[in-house]
């Protein structure tokens, strides 16, 4: 009886509290039905990267080429991570939501976003032990007063149930804007940017990690934050993201997204 009235009331509090803020679109705020749903005008914008693509990188193929297929980018130049997962395109309402969540204190966008993430990436989080974000620079941190990276990884590791750390690795060197810069430029910017805390070293020893980030650009800050968690004792690396910028998707403004 009390557990019924518990249900009753839990239940009483979410009609109240949707009469007092009814959901919105995530992505233009119009009313909808549920919380964390897009409208009728928003959904078709979402361009979800699904198989087939590459194993290795997830850029997304324009036909099927077989199981465990590897693309020539990922042939041509293997990254230091083992795997790189995206829920959608960055272009349209996703460019949108990474924004508003990034610049707008849109906080309330990121389990949402993570929900996309743990689905596009379930076969990372199956295998990964613990959960570890993109680090801020300091300066830049507190400029923004949150990091938007570990937003979207606390609410991943919770949702997939993974422990998870945001003090293992920092930014200890403000970087360059990443746009305009050729590759060996993009390496240079992002040489002794991070660095893994001496606690975060015992909690890395051999253990499968899964990098979170909030958009893969040129997968430059992503790779050197792998290589630091690597050299610091982590086994293996996945990357983890709610956007991939493909081909004609990037914009010069958004080159501060990673």
């Amino acid at each position: 009886m009390i557990a019924d009235f518990k249900n009753h009331s839990a239940q009483v509090a979410a009609n109240l509290a949707r009469i007092v803020f009814p959901p919105v679109c995530a992505g233009c705020r119009t009313l909808v039905r549920e919380p964390g749903t897009l409208c009728p005008s928003c959904w078709p914008q979402m361009r979800f990267i699904a198989p087939p693509y590459c194993s290795v990188l997830g850029t997304p193929f324009a036909f099927d080429v077989g199981d465990d297929a590897v693309s020539p980018a990922a042939i041509a130049e293997p990254p230091p991570f083992a795997r790189s997962r995206a829920a959608v395109a960055y272009s349209g309402v996703a460019r949108d939501l990474v924004q508003n969540l990034k610049y707008r204190d849109r906080a309330d966008l990121a389990p949402w976003m993570a929900r996309w993430m743990v689905r596009a990436g379930a076969e990372l989080t199956t295998d990964a032990e613990l959960v570890v974000p993109v680090p801020l620079h300091a300066r830049r941190f507190f400029s923004r007063r949150f990091n938007q990276s570990a937003e979207l990884a606390r609410h991943v590791a919770r949702q997939a149930d993974i422990p998870f750390d945001p003090t293992v690795v920092r930014r200890v060197k403000p970087t360059r804007q990443q746009v305009g810069l050729v590759a060996s430029e993009r390496v240079a910017n992002m040489r002794g940017a991070f660095k893994v805390t001496e606690a975060g070293k015992m909690r890395l020893q051999s253990r499968r990690v899964l990098l979170v980030d909030d958009v893969f650009t040129t997968g430059a800050t992503v790779s050197a934050v792998t290589r630091t968690l690597k050299r610091a004792g982590a086994c293996e690396v996945d990357v983890l993201t709610f956007a991939m910028a493909l081909p004609g998707d990037f914009l010069p403004e958004d080159a501060d997204t990673i």
